[in-house]
């Protein structure tokens, strides 16, 4: 099943949990360190209310320093590839919904485009198109390696939570943690590759 199929069949939990963890991954290009977004993941873990997610959300938003942001125009000059990939992450962030009922679908659709093309824009491998549509629709053929692990993770995340309802969002987590890693140390290696 494609991306775009498992994020049309996931309900409110896989999508909520799809979003934040395309959001996790990325958290590092916001200075967010390991445990930031730990109290979101809690939240929907226990069930919390949806009073309890907004505030959270708003805790993670002041943190990061994004809780006064305007998101900008996608016209917006960005200067290098690190800069858009900063822009993007700042969107997932500024985007997600105090409401988890309502424009989650939207939300996690949304976060999964602007993941892949973080990943897109910081491997240096990457050549060809940038649209990453086809990818999401099930076509990999000329996909950069950063951008099919991103992929997987994506997949496997909507699937475990598919399979094993809130009992997969330790296993999701898991999966976040590690793509995290992996670009955490991609940003690191194009910074010394600066230096």
């Amino acid at each position: 099943m494609s991306l775009v199929e498992l994020i049309a069949g996931a309900d409110e939990r896989g999508l909520t949990a799809s979003g934040l963890a395309c959001l996790d991954r990325c958290v590092s290009l916001l200075g967010g360190d390991d445990d930031i977004l730990r109290p979101l993941w809690a939240s929907l873990a226990d069930g919390s209310d949806a009073e309890e997610w907004a505030t959270r959300l708003e805790q993670a938003r002041v943190k990061l320093g994004t809780e006064d942001d305007a998101v900008e125009p996608d016209t917006a000059p960005v200067a290098s590839a690190e800069g858009e990939a900063t822009l993007l992450a700042r969107r997932m962030l500024a985007a997600a919904p105090a409401d988890r009922s309502a424009g989650v679908r939207e939300w996690a659709d949304a976060c999964s485009v602007a993941a892949l093309r973080i990943h897109r824009l910081l491997d240096a491998s990457a050549a060809g198109a940038s649209s990453v549509d086809s990818h999401r629709a099930g076509r990999t053929e000329g996909m950069s390696p950063l951008v099919a692990a991103e992929l997987r993770r994506q997949t496997r995340v909507l699937e475990l939570l598919a399979e094993h309802g809130s009992g997969g969002l330790r296993q999701a987590l898991a999966v976040s943690t590690e793509g995290r890693r992996v670009l955490r140390a991609v940003v690191s290696r194009r910074a010394r590759g600066r230096a």
